[in-house]
């Protein structure tokens, strides 16, 4: 079974540019992606697929998202709304009134969560979604099982982008898991930035970035005082390829190739033979 993943799309970001830069990322993943052989079993988009959560933006992804022969599962993400969302995709399940579902794969068993809570950044997990959690998984105990989250229980370093390991919605979840063994580990977006890292036990893989990426600065970020960091980049969009086999996951990391913006050809012969030529002299 392979699993493709992107997540980080934003798209809508720069909803006024008439070749919006995260539209034009997208592209440039899928045409990857649709490039592989195999093609991949499935795709999965797992949050942020747009900037400020409209309508028209999720219009947008729907026509980008349109050429892709296999089936693609959406989830949310903090810029992410439910409710439009839900009205462009309407075959997104919903159920107890979260955007999470579970996939029956060849052999894995994929359960999407949704830990948008609307209007917060971090992530989110509340009763309902740790007691529908905690059900899913007891259907099948004996069914190897991948999680994917938006937000990741876990940090990786990066200052302003970590989780603080006592938020109650990260208790909540791995109280949801405890237990259940069939999970061989999660899998998350959010950070903008390819990275692998372990939380209660379990791998974490945290895929990259659609959209620009957060730059890897591991000093502590002091909320009051600006200190003019880096912190996102104009960075290649990548995406991520899970393969179970064997009752094993292997995810490799994917990016684009640099985009090649001037090519010596017959139009600019001319330019390369002058400068040549000054060379000569």
């Amino acid at each position: 079974m392979l699993i493709a993943q992107i997540s980080d799309l934003h798209i809508g970001f720069e909803r006024s540019h008439p070749d919006e830069p995260n539209l034009q990322r997208l592209h440039r993943v899928l045409d990857r992606i649709l490039a592989l052989s195999p093609l991949p079993d499935l795709l999965i988009a797992s949050g942020d697929l747009t900037e400020y959560g409209d309508e028209e933006s999720y219009r947008v992804l729907a026509d980008a998202l349109a050429r892709c022969p296999m089936p693609v599962h959406l989830m949310a993400g903090n810029h992410d709304l439910r409710e439009p969302l839900a009205h462009v995709f309407p075959a997104t399940p919903v159920n107890e009134g979260f955007l999470q579902q579970v996939i029956e794969g060849e052999g894995l068993r994929l359960i999407l969560l949704d830990t948008l809570e609307e209007g917060r950044h971090g992530g989110a997990f509340c009763e309902v979604r740790a007691a529908w959690l905690a059900a899913r998984l007891a259907e099948a105990p004996a069914s190897p099982t991948l999680i994917f989250v938006h937000h990741p229980p876990q940090g990786v370093g990066i200052p302003w982008m970590d989780p603080s390991p006592s938020e109650p919605w990260i208790a909540r979840l791995g109280a949801a898991l405890a237990g259940h063994d069939q999970v061989i580990g999660l899998v998350s977006g959010h950070v903008h930035r390819a990275s692998h890292t372990s939380w209660a036990g379990l791998p974490l893989i945290i895929c990259p970035s659609t959209a620009p990426e957060v730059s890897l600065i591991l000093t502590p970020i002091d909320a009051a005082r600006p200190d003019d960091r880096p912190l996102i980049e104009d960075g290649d969009p990548g995406f991520a390829l899970h393969c179970w086999q064997d009752g094993r996951l292997t995810t490799l990391f994917g990016g684009c190739p640099p985009i090649t913006l001037a090519r010596y050809t017959d139009k600019l012969q001319p330019m390369i033979a002058s400068m040549l030529a000054e060379r000569a002299g």
